[in-house]
């Protein structure tokens, strides 16, 4: 049996035990509470170029010793989660790489210079843009016409499946017997995000990746809005063009009208998601999921939403939800995981039925497709996926394509999936762009206020010796197609804007690029009215209502007032700048004058007011691109 003395001491010592236990614990908090502040920390900050104090997007920022980074946005800023003492590498082709410590701050911003000495040294070599040594640099200058060959002749490295339909460059065309010029608008945007790619990855793009109206029309222009009945309104603009001094450009652009979001009609929209094994890369579906959140973001409680996965077979994972249900939906997304081959045309075929199930007969009913274009069962084929969206477009269904990842990406399929849709197709790289097409432009990504839009120009012969359509290969359509409101065309949404240009060569020019011998058995007269019009060319337009069947036809004559290329506006300027850039990544045979420095120096004095700096991204892209790949 115990004292009470030992019982008294017992009790002290689990009292001092209890004190000094509770003394440990608040310490080991303390350290806890530390330790995961400091693992926490977000570092955030811009990126700017040391030669003229501009913000430069899409630089790379990467934690060293790690995969984990993200990129500048198109106002240079960047935000990133690290440990302090840990280094951070910033880097875009053209300036020199840069590796900072992170220390006691959490805004860190850094100046990059430009690698002059390295742009010197770099051959463009295959598909991607290699650095030499000084003696291996020498070796290949002794034989230029295979360090700067045509892209032609590049070979694509092994691993790389990607798919491109091919593209003819359109050639100019005789305005005396080939008068018409007809094809269909493009709205999609796709080719450009996905050449800025290859360029910051520091590849030159494959020749059939540029479609050149695809360029143009990234970015938006600055035309008034329609004030009549029509949902667009038509500019014109006629000058030199920029490239040979002995042609003109003629810009013709569409600007659709504006709806106010609390004034679009409620959507009925299909999420439609390739969860296939192919998708497994931080570039796809993390990219994708966090691409659709922006998304969410902007529904209303009229939205509702379906979400429709497929891999190895499809399925609905979310039945149509309202829009104000976010965390429902995001749930959804949230548990997304890639794995297994790729249904494709299974998964097109459900989203379908789901959207023609809740169809909202005076509403925007949409399938959103994400995917990298991989289909490999089912309706796998380029013909047979065809006939099958033209077939579903016959609901008044409409299609958005969104592109992501990259090495098996598939363009060909993606682009044909939009263009017999009735839809649009952008290609998501980072998630910049995601916010450019699902937040910016929402309106006009997912409301079409205008269909089956074709343009017809008849050039007045007495005027116009030769024309060219520039870009719109796979838009061309058949001239009997323009009266036929049976045969589909573009597509124009809430905001939109569409821009094309024509290159001219006037009566009594003569042109290197166009020869052709007089005929010997016939002889085509010009109409004496011709002679004496001012017109160069009158321009027709269809268009149907989203839910007509029968176009609408607007005619618009135009007529050169010779204004001179330093007094055009800066819609023509920059349109003509991004198609010359498009030119000479496509090593186009009618721009041999002009070069990257000629094509930065126009679009510098044409970026206007650049709200979102897309202007200045391009700008800084072909300064980059031009110096490690101009020609010689």
């Amino acid at each position: 049996m115990e004292s009470d003395g030992e019982q008294h001491l017992t009790v002290k010592q689990i009292y001092y035990g209890m004190k000094k236990s509770l003394w440990i614990l608040a310490v080991f908090t303390l350290l806890t509470f530390g330790f995961t502040a400091q693992e926490s920390r977000t570092i955030t900050g811009t990126v700017t170029a040391k030669s003229d104090g501009n913000a430069i997007p899409g630089v790379s920022i990467i934690i060293k010793g790690t995969q984990n980074g993200t990129s500048t946005d198109v106002n240079g800023f960047y935000s990133i989660t690290s440990t302090p003492g840990r280094t951070l590498v910033f880097s875009y082709i053209g300036y020199v790489t840069k590796e900072v410590k992170i220390g006691n701050s959490a805004i860190l911003n850094i100046s990059l210079e430009e690698d002059v000495q390295s742009l010197q040294e770099v051959v463009v070599t295959g598909y991607s843009i290699s650095r030499r040594s000084k003696k291996d640099f020498a070796a290949a200058e002794e034989s230029k016409a295979m360090a700067y060959a045509p892209a032609q002749d590049y070979q694509r490295p092994q691993w790389n499946t990607e798919e491109y339909d091919a593209i003819e460059e359109n050639i100019f065309r005789e305005a005396l017997k080939n008068p018409l010029s007809t094809f269909s608008i493009d709205v999609d945007a796709a080719s450009y995000s996905n050449i800025r790619r290859f360029i910051n990855n520091g590849q030159r793009p494959p020749i059939d990746a540029v479609r050149i109206e695809e360029l143009v029309n990234y970015f938006d222009y600055d035309y008034d809005q329609p004030k009549g009945e029509d949902p667009f309104a038509i500019h014109t603009e006629i000058s030199t063009a920029p490239w040979n001094n002995k042609h003109k450009l003629v810009h013709i652009g569409l600007q659709g009208k504006t709806i106010p979001t609390d004034q679009l009609p409620p959507s009925n929209l299909v999420f439609l998601i390739d969860v296939s094994g192919s998708m497994d890369e931080p570039n796809k579906l993390p990219l994708l999921k966090s691409s659709f959140k922006m998304l969410v973001e902007q529904l209303r409680p009229q939205d509702h939403i379906a979400m429709v996965v497929y891999a190895g077979a499809a399925g609905l994972v979310l039945e149509p939800t309202a829009g104000n249900d976010k965390r429902k939906i995001l749930d959804a997304l949230d548990q997304l995981q890639a794995g297994g081959s790729t249904a494709g045309g299974a998964g097109i075929n459900l989203a379908y039925a789901i959207a023609k199930q809740h169809f909202k007969k005076e509403g925007n009913n949409r399938v959103i497709l994400a995917t990298d274009g991989d289909f490999n069962i089912g309706e796998s084929s380029n013909a047979s996926m065809e006939r099958l969206i033209e077939e579903k477009r016959k609901d008044g269904i409409f299609l958005t394509v969104l592109g992501f990842g990259m090495g098996n990406y598939k363009d060909s399929k993606m682009e044909i999936l939009a263009d017999k849709g009735n839809g649009n197709y952008a290609y998501i790289d980072n998630i910049t762009e995601a916010r450019k097409v699902l937040v910016n432009e929402f309106g006009g990504t997912l409301f079409t206020i205008a269909k089956d839009v074709k343009l017809q120009i008849e050039f007045n012969p007495a005027k116009v010796k030769a024309y060219r359509l520039i870009g719109y290969e796979n838009r061309m359509l058949k001239n009997e197609d323009f009266n036929n409101d049976k045969k589909d065309a573009g597509d124009l949404g809430s905001g939109h804007t569409v821009t094309a240009l024509y290159e001219i060569i006037p009566v009594g020019v003569e042109s290197e690029f166009f020869k052709i011998d007089d005929l010997k058995y016939q002889n085509t007269k010009v109409d004496p009215k011709a002679e004496k019009s001012k017109e160069l060319m009158t321009i027709k337009f269809r268009y149907k209502k989203p839910d007509g069947d029968v176009s609408k036809l607007i005619v618009h004559p135009l007529i050169d007032a010779n204004t001179i290329l330093a007094k055009t506006s800066d819609n023509f300027r920059w349109s003509a700048s991004v198609a010359a850039f498009g030119m000479l990544l496509r090593d186009s045979e009618y721009i041999k004058n002009f070069n990257y420095d000629a094509v930065v120096q126009m679009a510098q004095h044409a970026r206007g007011e650049d709200k979102e700096g897309y202007r200045i991204e391009f700008i800084n892209m072909v300064k980059s691109f031009g110096a490690v790949a101009s020609r010689k």
